[in-house]
Order: structure tokens, then C-alpha cells, then sequence
């Protein structure tokens, strides 16, 4: 199983998450790429670090959001967002070569991932960008979604996630933040449901989970999903 985590998400002088820790934890890092966080010194060092530890690296796409974390919703034009998606795609995996990293997949980040996963537009036009910049990168998203259809349209292969620290709606779609149980908080919890999704017990099994790494208690919560995955049996490795 892999564990996917969203990093690089510093900007300026302004830190979040532990990336240091969280890099040992986990086996892919969604590298933010400077549009709903993240900025060019981060992204690199970010990039560098992930070389080093032989984590696999991705770039997280977003709208441009940086004072709205990329968690506002946005009616962008199809072209419109097309293009941002081509820059940030452009800025990654440039950054990553001068660190000696390659970017293998692409994951959008809050509102756009949970835009495109029900927008056909919107995928299209995010899947659309990605084929056109290089048709080798694997779409990561939620399973049964407009993003991985439209991206699997576009002749891409795709991966699936879950959200063990994540609660779902009766529809299989994340929680919004606003609504109590959106967001989980005890690692007990956490590590247990992330056993769940790799051994069949909730309602599908992905091909990588991913852990927050901009919550409170974000390290400990890492660290008790991979001791309750070792316990288990289930070895953990990246996808790409």
C-alpha cells in the first residue's frame, strides 16, 4: 500500500507540517507547486529531500488560491484552467530534475480535486493538461470520479486514494471541512480505518492512502498507520 501525503506547502516565512518528519513516513509526497501553497526555495528543497529518501514524488496541481489554501471553489473557464494546470505541471517537473527527482504522478489539490472528481468540464480540462504535457503521469483521485474517467479518456492510467483521516458522505465523497466528523483526529482511529481500506473492510480499496500532513497531531497519525500496517502484513511502497 502506498501513503501519499500533501508537502511543500510552506511559503515565505510562513511553515506548515513537519516535511523533515513526514518524508521518513510516507512513500509518495504531493509536492505543492506555488498556487495553493509552496513557493520555488520550498518546492526545491522539498524535491531534494524526497531524492534523498527515495520517496516517489508528484505534483499537486491547484487553483490559484494562495490566501484561500486552494479550498475555495472556483468557476474557472476550461482554457483558463487548462493552462494554469500546464504551468504548474512546467514549474514541477523542472524544479524536480535540478534536485534529482522525477515527478511520476499528478494529484489536484482541496477544491479542485473535489471540483473535478464530480465535474466533467473541469476533469476534462485538468486530464486534458496533463496529456498534452506529458502522457507518462499517472492521475491520482478518488475512485468512480469525473477526473480518473476523463484522465483514463486521455489515455492515462490512473490510481485510486482513500482518506483514512478523512469522513465520507453516503455518496463516497469526502465530508466538507465545515461539517463535524470531516476531519478525523485520533491516530487510533486513523491507523485503524487505514488497515480497513487496505484489507477490504470499508467500501473500496485503493491504490494509496493519503495522510494530511497540515493537521494537528499530523507525524503521530503517520506513525500509528504504519505500525497498524506492519502489524498487519501489508507492505508499504509507492504506486509510481
Amino acid at each position: 500500500m502506498d501513503l501519499n501525503c500533501d508537502l511543500g506547502e510552506s511559503y515565505g516565512r510562513w511553515r506548515l507540517g513537519d516535511d523533515d518528519v513526514m518524508l521518513r513516513l510516507v512513500t509518495s509526497a504531493n509536492v505543492a507547486c506555488g498556487f495553493h501553497a509552496g513557493d520555488p526555495s520550498t518546492m526545491l528543497a522539498t524535491f531534494r529531500r524526497a531524492a534523498e529518501l527515495g520517496v516517489s514524488v508528484g505534483a499537486h496541481v491547484s487553483y490559484q488560491d494562495l490566501a484561500g489554501f486552494g479550498r475555495r471553489e472556483m468557476n474557472l473557464p476550461a482554457e483558463e484552467l487548462r493552462a494554469e494546470v500546464l504551468y504548474q505541471l512546467a514549474a514541477a517537473v523542472g524544479v524536480a530534475r535540478t534536485a534529482g527527482a522525477t515527478v511520476t504522478y499528478v494529484k489536484p489539490h482541496g477544491a479542485l480535486y473535489n471540483r473535478a472528481a464530480r465535474d466533467a468540464v473541469q476533469a476534462a480540462a485538468v486530464a486534458s493538461a496533463v496529456a498534452a504535457f506529458d502522457p507518462s503521469l499517472v492521475v491520482l483521485g478518488p475512485p468512480g470520479s469525473r477526473l480518473l474517467a476523463a484522465a483514463e479518456a486521455e489515455g492515462l492510467e490512473v490510481r485510486t486514494e482513500g482518506f483514512p483521516d478523512r469522513g465520507y458522505a453516503d455518496d463516497g465523497s469526502l465530508l466538507p471541512r465545515s461539517v463535524p466528523g470531516a476531519v478525523l483526529t485520533d491516530s487510533a482511529e486513523i491507523a485503524h480505518r487505514a488497515v480497513a481500506f487496505a484489507t477490504g473492510g470499508l467500501a473500496f480499496v485503493p491504490d494509496s492512502l493519503c495522510l494530511h500532513g497540515d493537521t494537528p497531531g499530523a507525524v503521530q497519525h503517520a506513525e500509528a498507520v504504519r505500525a497498524a500496517l506492519a502489524d498487519a502484513g501489508i507492505e508499504v511502497r509507492a504506486f509510481a
